[in-house]
């Protein structure tokens, strides 16, 4: 007796030790459960831990049943029969009998005998966090009250080991979200183009969650869906795909709230095609909400684990990554409509100064040809008729000339047809011909640039040039182009007049338009300026 007591109480050390030194959860608890099952003499023994819902079993560890018998029983136990007595009532149970017991359902096929039974609650402050459970006392023997005693101890031990990793599960898991939450507000302030930022909410979402798949879908102008960005399993198959205006996911955005759905095959609004597609089991939808407008939404399908089923947490994470796509893709909405604006508004001024040189300009020298060609027709003299005529003919050629340089400036052919550094040429020659200006022009582009890229140096130097001529008082310009390494950089000096950055409004040069067309292409763009000391200007794009 003296030795079965000093037994239990080196057992019961050893447990504590192992509390405070192992790591791992399911290896203090299995230390539990084979310590419970070896100091009382059972065959077998179990150990449940109860998952949030408090419902049902998420962890279940055994001791003295083999590999071949429990891949024979099947899927782990639910807490049914007296393992859901025990969840319920959290009271110790013992009986001589399991199978004469009323509310034991039996054992599945497979299963070994079991006759004896003690049950055990794992409780710490009133709250349960699973069962311990011991079968088949040695000969035949009915579990003890000593036994029982014994099995509480190691109850409370596990219950302590269960509330501290959760509590380390809880931190960490606050720990990454608080981290992911922050990575994403940080691409909402530095990155421009919306699809990354949503399949980063996807990536980060899918991660927290623990789910299989994640996709955001955006409304398109005829009020279907289309999936914008997907994260898990084959997520590329699904980019791009659209979803109906009667889909799952068009209904919750319709009904702008958040909806949990534990059996989408149950669903009747559930798409089943689709579901199959993507082997959905369980979804969570989640609409960005925008004062009020849902502009899209955030569908996760089955959490990873035996219950695919969704938590009030993961609801809670859902609705703050929604709050954060909701923001990435109004604020990406806002700066098209911004860029489109500005656009409008440049073309609208380029066309209203294009009518104001052609009613000018060309209209009058057209009228002036008319009237010419009335002074022929009255002409009297041989002599009067070649006066008019030579007259006219100059006015022709210089209304044609005005025409191809309002053609020129409009879209340069020499651009289109052979690229960057021939189109410049041109420019700096004919404005230094047009102006009387020195124009230095040195180019050093081997191959063809991108379209875009080259339109936008070319308007660049062109809106240079023409402030100069506007502004500068200059009488010397540089102009500069070079292929560097992985840029094309464009440098325009002139030692004109210059001004004082501060005091001076960029749109009133023309310089917010510079910016604004470079960053459309992902370029830079600075300014060097002084009273008196002239102006460089630097266009920088990536290639």
């Amino acid at each position: 007796m003296a030795q079965d007591v000093r037994d239990r109480s080196r057992a019961l050390i050893e447990i504590g030790i192992a509390l405070t030194s192992e790591l791992s959860l399911d290896g203090v608890l299995q230390r539990v459960l084979e310590a419970a099952a070896t100091l009382t003499d059972a065959q077998y023994a179990a150990l449940g831990v109860i998952d949030a819902s408090g419902r049902s079993l998420e962890r279940f560890l055994t001791t003295g049943v083999d590999e071949a018998t429990r891949t024979a029983i099947g899927d782990l136990p639910h807490g049914r029969g007296i393992l859901g007595v025990l969840i319920r009532d959290a009271q110790p149970l013992r009986l001589h009998d399991l199978h004469e017991d009323p509310r034991s359902i039996g054992f599945p096929p497979g299963h070994p005998p079991m006759k004896t039974f003690l049950g055990v609650p794992i409780l710490l402050r009133g709250v349960a966090y699973g069962n311990l459970y011991l079968t088949e006392k040695a000969d035949g023997a009915d579990f003890t009250d000593g036994d029982e005693e014994l099995v509480q101890l190691l109850a409370a031990q596990a219950a302590v080991a269960i509330e501290n990793a959760r509590l380390y599960e809880a931190s960490t898991r606050w720990s990454d979200q608080l981290e992911s939450l922050n990575e994403v507000a940080s691409a909402l302030v530095s990155e421009i183009d919306l699809q990354p930022l949503l399949s980063l909410i996807a990536d980060r979402l899918r991660d927290l969650i623990d789910a299989r798949l994640v996709t955001i879908s955006l409304p398109q102008a005829d009020g279907a869906l289309r999936i914008e960005a997907a994260s898990g399993d084959a997520a590329e198959q699904f980019v791009g795909r659209e979803l109906g205006t009667r889909s799952k996911n068009a209904r919750v955005l319709a009904r702008k709230r958040v909806e949990r759905v534990d059996s989408v095959l149950e669903d009747p609004e559930t798409d089943q095609e689709t579901a199959r597609l993507m082997q959905a089991r369980s979804g969570l939808y989640v609409p960005l909400l925008v004062r009020d407008q849902a502009i899209g939404i955030i569908a996760v399908h089955d959490k990873q684990g035996r219950d695919t089923r969704f938590r009030d947490d993961d609801r809670r994470l859902g609705e703050m990554f929604a709050q954060r796509a909701a923001v990435a893709v109004d604020l990406s909405r806002r700066v098209a409509q911004d860029a489109l604006r500005r656009i409008v508004a440049a073309q609208e001024l380029e066309r209203r100064r294009l009518a104001r040189e052609l009613h000018d300009e060309t209209g009058q020298a057209l009228t002036s040809i008319l009237l010419g060609l009335r002074t022929i027709e009255s002409a009297e003299t041989p002599d009067d008729v070649k006066g008019a005529a030579d007259e006219l003919r100059e006015l022709v050629l210089s209304t044609l000339h005005d025409v191809r340089r309002l053609a020129v400036e409009l879209r340069p052919k020499a651009l289109d047809d052979f690229g960057l550094e021939p189109a410049l040429e041109r420019l700096t020659t004919t404005f230094a011909e047009q102006t009387g200006l020195i124009v230095d022009y040195h180019a050093r582009i081997p191959e063809r640039l991108p379209t875009d890229v080259e339109t936008a140096l070319y308007r660049i130097v062109q809106e240079a040039l023409t402030n100069i001529v506007k502004h500068a008082q200059a009488t010397r310009v540089s102009v500069v182009v070079t292929r560097q390494r992985n840029s094309v950089k464009a440098v325009i000096e002139d030692d004109g007049v210059g001004f004082e950055q501060e005091e001076t409004r960029e749109d009133g040069l023309g310089l917010l338009g510079m910016r604004e067309r470079l960053q459309l292409v992902g370029g830079r763009f600075t300014i060097e300026s002084a009273a008196g000391s002239g102006t460089t200007l630097v266009a920088e794009v990536p290639t």
